[in-house]
């Protein structure tokens, strides 16, 4: 089995130093990169698996770097920052970034994020877009969803959420995609109908939100899928 090659693009020495001693303690290569030029050409030369982006680089904005990355390729990007706000969360997820961890961070939190990050991408690769933990069983190919073999009858709507959010595992899927590619560019605003979709989601998937074991809230900012094989 290949070890998986993480891109760290940070300006803080100590950050790259705390990250590169967590990751390479799970068996991970590190590459690393203080600024976004040597970033951008790191990640075009080197094929990392999963790049770590800090917003506030020295040369230009972490978006912009993002945005650059975005034009030609798909590895999993993690955005970091001390950026907290729902609204650059959100900047940030609607343009390209996987997921988004604001600093200061637990390296627990961190490395569970990465490892939901890099099996999306082997979950990608499979055909059919099958998930089936014992449990829930949900076959995107089929479009068939059971628990515990029996057949989980979901509307229109609440198939196509949980279809994105599927096809899309550990990645936080932001409340204005999920608007505007299920409801329509009008409805973008309109975060009252998914919230009483992914209501009705979880009570038909037995799904506790106090401790969910399939569909996460980020407050503010969207959903995503953290049920695991």
């Amino acid at each position: 089995m290949t070890t998986a090659r993480i891109l760290v693009i940070d300006d803080e020495e100590q950050i790259r130093r705390f990250l590169r001693i967590s990751l390479r303690s799970q068996g991970y290569q590190v590459i690393e990169a203080d600024n976004a030029e040597a970033g951008l050409g790191l990640a075009a030369t080197q094929t990392p698996d999963l790049v770590i982006l800090d917003l506030g680089l020295p040369d230009a904005d972490g978006k912009t770097v993002l945005a650059e990355i975005r034009a030609w390729s798909s590895v999993p990007v993690l955005v970091l920052s001390v950026r907290d706000s729902e609204t650059e969360k959100v900047l940030a997820l609607d343009g390209g970034a996987n997921d988004y961890v604001t600093k200061p961070f637990g390296v627990q939190e961190l490395l569970a994020r990465v490892r939901n990050l890099l099996r999306s991408v082997g979950d990608a690769a499979k055909p059919g877009g099958l998930f089936d933990d014992g449990h829930l069983r949900i076959d995107l190919g089929l479009r068939l969803v059971t628990l515990d073999g029996s057949p989980v009858h979901l509307s229109r709507k609440e198939y196509a959420v949980l279809q994105a959010l599927v096809a899309q595992p550990g990645r936080v899927v932001t409340q204005s995609q999920l608007l505007r590619e299920i409801w329509g560019p009008s409805h973008v605003e309109d975060t009252h109908y998914l919230r009483i979709v992914i209501g009705r989601l979880r009570q038909k998937l037995c799904d506790d939100p106090s401790e969910p074991g399939y569909l996460e809230t980020e407050p503010g900012v969207g959903y995503r899928f953290i049920g695991e094989r």
